[in-house]
């Protein structure tokens, strides 16, 4: 095996490449400097000299321990130059993979105490540092991701997705003059948000269902699960993310339910709650010993009670005679679909912080099985219904 190139002297003596910490946020604002000035040759480097001199100017609005970082990046290039890519990825506080690999080919050692001792935070800063220990198993994401958050944009996909929820349900309960188990109204399913299995040509509804809850009860519990787990992962991961491991349970769940109990209609947004808290537990569970938010057990059992008393309300309520013969009511096989896909595609999305998508060749295999099953209960949809001469209940 080859040699690590030996780190700098500036990086000295104590703990484990997880306490390495980057630029401070005040480095932030300062714009990288022009491609000529550093690289007047255009070859997408630039020497290691001309990298030290950079930081010598800078060293005033640099932490000591951060700058011995970046240091120690110059040292480990024996070739003399550094990436022009890397060099503009660290002055402008963006998180750079060949960055923190060159950091961690040394024996270096920082010293720098964990994110969670840190002192005299204020309100904003603490709420930060405990969704970072929510979510983060490792020590370096934890403080990346603290050094980094500037709530900007805010988590407004989970919060936009429940005002909606909230804003339907209350339209419904209004209009219907009721809101305990709404789903036992005549008038219910006559709502063109609602999937139904007489109407799954009209596509949309394998979508919009989640805006259609089946009473207070139901709405109650996948609200305080979306947010109390959706916003702090979306928090962290982004609302792209989230948004993907969100809509792709919803319409594996319809999608579910079109294959697995084809007579049932489909309500409320259980695929895509389940699908994110499944995807947020597993995560939990693989990365235990890293994990070091408080009350792990505590916590885990708390949710599960929580999907476990949702998910035998459901299954009770598929099985309670209907208000409206033939048709039953709500299937509860979208909750399978939404936990099958946190299991497999949310665990993958969620499981890397700074790693893209595209680099996770197990991302690739979870994607290409979702798209299979997705195009197999199109064609189910499409052919099955028709085969298997099955009656369905008359349209609302």
């Amino acid at each position: 095996m080859g040699e690590h190139p030996s780190p700098g002297p500036a990086v000295a003596a104590c703990a484990e490449a997880e306490r390495i910490e980057e630029l401070e946020p005040e480095a932030e604002e300062q714009p990288p400097a022009a491609p000529e000035d550093f690289d007047p040759g255009n070859t997408g480097y630039i020497s290691t000299c001309k990298f030290r001199s950079l930081l010598e100017s800078q060293s005033s609005k640099l932490d000591p321990h951060k700058r011995e970082v970046l240091l120690a990046l110059a040292d480990s290039h024996a070739d003399g130059q550094i990436c022009y890519q890397d060099f503009v990825n660290l002055m402008s506080n963006k998180r750079s993979n060949s960055f923190r690999q060159a950091i961690l080919q040394g024996n270096r050692r920082l010293c720098s105490k964990a994110l969670l001792e840190e002192k005299g935070l204020n309100f904003s800063q603490r709420l930060i540092r405990h969704v970072a220990y929510e979510t983060l198993p490792r020590e370096i994401d934890r403080k990346w991701y603290y050094d980094s958050y500037t709530c900007c944009p805010p988590p407004w996909f989970m919060i936009t997705v429940t005002l909606l929820e909230v804003a339907f349900f209350l339209y419904n309960g209004v209009s219907l003059d009721q809101f305990v188990l709404q789903v036992t109204h005549p008038r219910y399913l006559k709502n063109s948000l609602v999937y139904h299995p007489q109407l799954r040509a009209q596509a949309w509804r394998y979508l919009t269902y989640i805006f259609m809850h089946a009473g207070i009860e139901h709405l109650g519990l996948n609200v305080v699960l979306q947010l109390l787990v959706g916003v702090p992962l979306e928090m962290v991961h982004g609302a792209t993310r989230i948004a993907l491991v969100y809509v792709a349970g919803v319409v594996a769940g319809s999608l579910a339910v079109s294959v697995a109990d084809m007579t049932a209609p489909v309500v409320g947004s259980s695929g895509g709650v389940y699908a994110l808290v499944s995807a947020h537990l597993a995560n939990i569970v693989m990365n235990w010993s890293g994990m070091k938010c408080q009350f792990k057990l505590l916590r885990m059992a708390v949710a599960l009670i929580c999907m476990s008393m949702e998910f035998g309300r459901a299954v009770w309520l598929r099985f309670h005679p209907s208000a409206y013969p033939p048709c039953p009511h709500p299937s509860f096989v979208a909750h399978l679909g939404g936990v099958a896909v946190g299991i497999t595609l949310g665990v993958v999305i969620l499981r890397n912080y700074e790693q893209r998508l595209q680099d996770q060749s197990l991302w690739w295999i979870f994607v290409a099985m979702y798209t299979v099953f997705v195009l197999f209960a199109v064609f189910w949809n499409i052919f099955a219904y028709t085969l298997l001469d099955l009656k369905l209940p008359p349209p609302p």
